[in-house]
């Protein structure tokens, strides 16, 4: 687990790591970060696939077309996949956790630059290679446009499974207020490059207990091992050493 990575990761000790506990009353307010742009229109998404340690949609990418620009980008950074964190139980979850306070879930919109490096791996390793978009969930009502996602969980049970799930656009799983906090963090996941621009959106989005479940009946094993539930598959907050944290919004 996150408390052994740094034996074979050890950047997991670097001066950039994710995530962090973002301090609202500590973060500061920069009129210059522009309101944030996402451009999800012509999307296309592939896959739907268990990581064995998460749950995956991967996108086409082969041009700037589904991007997120603005915010504190100088390029558009183009969506390759998004995947999400969540606990056991309703009292954590998440990997950001707000004024020490966690979520029952976290999902990830991963991009990358793609006007400045070729590929996907490259830019991953790179220090503004990625551009991470993080929407917390927490309890409330049914979300209907997340029905979708969480049926096809079950053709996605055990890890190393891949199912094709097409026509899916994230732009439904945002929340209506695109205020942000940003700050330079890195993975959250071996190799934990130190190369992640995070954008993590203040207003959260709402999934019902029933949703939510659907995502705890994943398992990290295979389909010939003993079974364990896919669940507190985040890495707790790191030390902030000395980063700022900015944030689109007056407190």
């Amino acid at each position: 687990g996150p408390s052994e990575w740094h034996k074979a990761y050890p950047i997991a000790q670097g001066n950039r790591q994710s995530p962090i506990d973002i301090d609202s009353a500590r973060a500061v307010y920069d009129p210059s970060l522009q309101p944030l742009l996402i451009s999800y229109e012509s999307c296309t998404s592939l896959s739907i696939c268990n990581t064995g340690h998460s749950v995956m949609v991967e996108f086409e990418d082969a041009d700037d077309r589904t991007a997120i620009s603005g915010g504190p980008f100088q390029n558009p950074f183009r969506l390759k996949q998004f995947h999400f964190h969540w606990g056991t139980t309703h009292s954590q979850g998440s990997e950001h956790t707000i004024d020490g306070k966690p979520f029952p879930c976290e999902l990830h919109l991963v991009h990358w630059n793609a006007r400045k490096y070729a590929t996907f791996g490259e830019a991953a390793a790179a220090p503004d290679g990625l551009a991470v978009v993080g929407v917390f969930l927490e309890i409330g009502k049914e979300h209907a446009s997340m029905n979708r996602l969480t049926d096809a969980l079950y053709m996605v049970k055990f890890k190393g499974t891949k199912a094709q799930f097409r026509g899916f656009n994230p732009k439904c799983l945002l929340p209506l207020s695109l205020d942000y906090w940003t700050y330079l963090g890195s993975l959250t996941t071996p190799p934990l490059n130190e190369s992640v621009t995070w954008i993590v959106l203040k207003e959260p989005i709402r999934i019902s207990v029933k949703q939510l479940e659907k995502f705890r009946m994943l398992l990290f094993t295979g389909e010939e091992d003993q079974r364990i539930q896919m669940a507190n598959n985040f890495r707790p907050p790191q030390p902030l050493k000395g980063r700022i944290v900015r944030a689109s919004f007056k407190a």
